[in-house]
């Protein structure tokens, strides 16, 4: 008896995604498990039977019942993961046409970003071969091409972090270079909002006032950032680092110039507060950050 043996490339995904991340980035597909265990949705399946189930009735059944209704909605993997690896085995098998698209375009419902299916494609076509990655990289390229055309990263960047990014922050705008956004998180007890920069955005050096108390809170939930107080060298913030400003201090904070950035800012209350800003953070101090 022949038995055929699993390609190398369906082997490398299967272990990786067992061990929570395609690629070992475990914070990612944590997020995504949360992101999945939030929405609950149960995946259904209606394509075997409009497709075939005339023609071949308990295929379409089997299809749409077994695979997709019962195995799609097993725990243990994530329908990210799942994605990852049911791509990753046709592609290893040839498989390039109509049915690799539908899979792309089922793991970009379920969180695949284009960082991780680019990251993804490019590994396993040492395995896979890389006339069969190049055929799925043709159709990758159309399923995330939204992505990558004029937003600079903006919707990726969104499906990285759980706070939403928000509305173009108009109403400061004067007081930022690049472009900057604001979410309202909470306008009780206190206050606070998401604001996220695009790469090399920073706000320009200001003071929150108070003649006690006061100051404010910073939370990276998100990206590469900047802080700096006046007279001190600057500070890269990642997710979960955390500023505390003190009130009458001169400083700024932004992105990084290779990364988008969030943060939360909470308002920290004190008697007679205030905003004063001040000058803009010059092309020559942003880019001697760092060296």
């Amino acid at each position: 008896m022949n038995i055929a043996l699993p390609n190398p490339a369906v082997i490398v995904l299967v272990l990786t995604a067992m061990l929570g991340s395609a690629f070992g980035q475990s914070e990612t597909a944590d997020k995504n498990e949360s992101k999945d265990i939030m929405k609950k949705e149960k995946i259904t399946q209606t394509a075997g039977r409009m497709r075939l189930g005339e023609f071949a009735p308990k295929f379409a059944e089997l299809n749409d019942d077994v695979l997709f209704g019962e195995v799609w909605n097993r725990p243990g993997l994530t329908p990210h993961d799942r994605s990852m690896v049911t791509i990753a085995t046709l592609i290893s098998k040839g498989i390039i046409d109509s049915s690799l698209k539908h899979h792309l375009q089922f793991a970009k419902q379920n969180d695949v970003t284009h960082t991780e299916i680019s990251e993804m494609l490019t590994h396993i076509a040492f395995y896979a071969g890389w006339p069969n990655t190049w055929g799925a990289f043709n159709l990758a390229k159309d399923v995330w091409a939204d992505d990558v055309q004029d937003d600079g990263g903006k919707a990726e960047f969104q499906r990285e972090m759980i706070f939403p990014i928000g509305e173009p922050n108009s109403a400061y705008a004067q007081y930022f270079i690049g472009n900057s956004y604001l979410a309202r998180v909470s306008a009780e007890q206190i206050p606070f909002a998401n604001v996220t920069f695009e790469p090399r955005c920073r706000n320009n050096w200001h003071i929150h006032r108070a003649t006690k108390g006061g100051g404010q809170m910073l939370v990276c939930v998100a990206g590469k950032g900047w802080y700096q107080e006046e007279g001190k060298p600057a500070v890269q913030m990642l997710p979960g680092d955390v500023i505390h400003i003190p009130a009458n201090v001169k400083h700024w904070h932004g992105a990084t110039a290779d990364s988008w950035f969030a943060h939360l800012a909470f308002e920290v209350p004190g008697e007679n507060t205030s905003n004063e800003w001040l000058e803009p953070v010059t092309d020559e101090e942003y880019d001697s950050l760092g060296k």
